[in-house]
């Protein structure tokens, strides 16, 4: 037998390395890899009762050479239940329970002895305490990763994004923290089902951007109830319908649920014969959701709150050029043509005080409906997709003047509103769109009007609307369009 006090200095390297390294996976190859060398056993291997918890799968040593050779180390072809060889297991313990046995194989000088088992069981021991000490690191360190993850997206969030940019960021955070493949947020239709309106992925996920889960399916019933339902393998799971679902492993779908309000599904899924999530990953990313979902609704509220203060301040700005300069140019206009009336017939002199007193009131009038029309265009929600008929107008005029240089100027005549329905207010939207491009392309164009007169007949006498489209390019130019009403 061995003398175990030569081997002293040994074991206690031993005992000194599996506790260098506070990373879990490291600290496992550690503990194989003395204890390999401990005993001088060929082959090493940790098997782990439940590898799921850490996510992590058997460690085992590289084959150990026989002196004096010294090639590169190899990786064990088999596993150690095929040796021909006895074993040496010793189980290690981890707060009262197995986390594993620590198997050895191949001993050079023969079968392992009395000794080479007390030694290992010393190991075996420092083992334990280095993987609780590992673990304790690796969570602390998961929880502080998400943690972060979850204020970085707070302040992203509540910083003024879009909707479908906050979604973007709530997906590639979590995809990222939980070393996933996707991160896709899942909303509900209409027809009770749920569909992917965003997703966050390695490779290109236009092919995943609309997947559906229909009614009916198993897993619809937990995420529209708020529940978090966490799969092992999408692939094979029946209760994954989907036509994407081929392609991923272990997955977790979890609320973003805020408030009793469901605003949608986090899912987070692995490539197929992935890692799967441990007991920790599944709780921090839950509770990541929750603080997601929470951030989402506050900046949600936030988003409204900026936007009824600029409603407010359109509204008073609106009501400010109605009472005061509407009215005043109105006013002014008033005394023009008392003025015009009264120079008429008073010579070569008065003829020409009428046409300039006429050409005044003209411009007067043209000034009121313009302002008419920029009232109506305050009062509209400027990140809605205008509804009324003036609204596209006014839009189309718009898109024009990011071409332009300008904003052309619009001119409503007769209830545009209440006249003017379905074909004939698309067909004229078309021909808008058209005079406008035209008038993009001509060269010197400093004045673009827009006229929609729903009072002028068709040569015919039947009511009709009229489209002019003025630009000053060149000679001038002006589009007219007609249409019966």
């Amino acid at each position: 037998m061995h003398d175990p006090v030569p081997r002293l200095p040994s074991l206690l390297e031993a005992v000194l390395s599996v506790g260098t390294d506070l990373e879990l996976r490291a600290t496992l190859q550690h503990i194989v890899d003395a204890a390999a060398e401990l005993t001088e056993a060929r082959y090493a291997a940790l098997d782990m009762t439940d590898p799921a918890r850490d996510g992590l799968r058997g460690i085992r040593t590289a084959q150990r050479p026989e002196p004096p050779e010294r090639p590169e180390p190899l990786e064990l072809p088999e596993p150690l239940e095929s040796l021909q060889s006895p074993e040496l297991v010793v189980p290690i313990h981890v707060d009262d329970e197995v986390f594993g046995d620590l198997r050895l194989a191949g001993k050079r000088d023969g079968p392992f002895t009395d000794e080479d088992e007390q030694l290992v069981r010393v190991l075996a021991i420092q083992a334990g305490i280095a993987i609780g000490n590992a673990r304790l690191y690796e969570t602390a360190r998961q929880r502080e990763r998400w943690i972060e993850g979850a204020a970085a997206v707070t302040t992203a969030l509540l910083s003024g994004e879009s909707a479908a940019d906050a979604l973007m960021t709530v997906a590639e955070r979590a995809r990222r923290l939980a070393e996933a493949s996707a991160g896709v947020i899942l909303q509900p239709t209409e027809d009770g089902g749920m569909e992917i309106v965003t997703a966050s992925t390695l490779d290109d996920p236009g092919d995943i951007v609309g997947t559906v889960i229909e009614p009916g399916s198993p897993v619809l019933e937990q995420l529209l109830g708020g529940e978090p339902v966490f799969i092992d393998d999408s692939a094979t799971d029946p209760r994954m319908t989907t036509h994407v679902r081929h392609r991923f492993g272990p997955n977790m779908m979890l609320p973003l649920q805020a408030g009793g309000r469901l605003l949608g599904t986090l899912a987070l899924p692995r490539r197929r014969g992935g890692r799967p999530y441990t007991a920790v990953e599944r709780l921090l990313a839950t509770q990541f959701a929750s603080q997601a979902a929470l951030a989402l609704v506050h900046a949600e509220a936030q988003h409204s709150r900026e936007r009824l203060a600029v409603y407010e301040d359109r509204d008073r700005i609106a009501r400010d050029l109605h009472d005061l300069v509407v009215q005043r140019l109105f006013a002014t206009g008033m005394m023009l043509e008392s003025t015009q009336r009264r120079s008429a017939g008073t010579g070569d002199t008065g003829k020409d005080v009428h046409a300039m007193l006429g050409r005044a009131v003209d411009e007067l009038q043209s000034t009121v409906q313009e302002v008419r029309t920029a009232i109506f265009a305050l009062q509209q929600p400027p990140a809605d997709a205008p509804t009324t008929f003036r609204g596209k107008v006014l839009r189309e005029a718009a898109g024009a003047a990011a071409v332009l240089g300008f904003q052309p100027s619009t001119r409503f005549t007769g209830a545009v509103e209440n006249r003017l329905a379905e074909p004939v207010a698309g067909r004229l939207l078309t021909a808008l769109r058209r005079a406008l491009a035209a008038a993009s392309r001509r060269a010197d164009v400093s004045r673009v009007e827009i006229t929609v007169d729903v009072t002028a007949p068709l040569p015919d006498g039947r009511p009709g609307v009229r489209l002019t489209v003025f630009d000053d390019g060149g000679a001038g130019t002006t589009v007219t369009w007609r249409s019966p009403l």
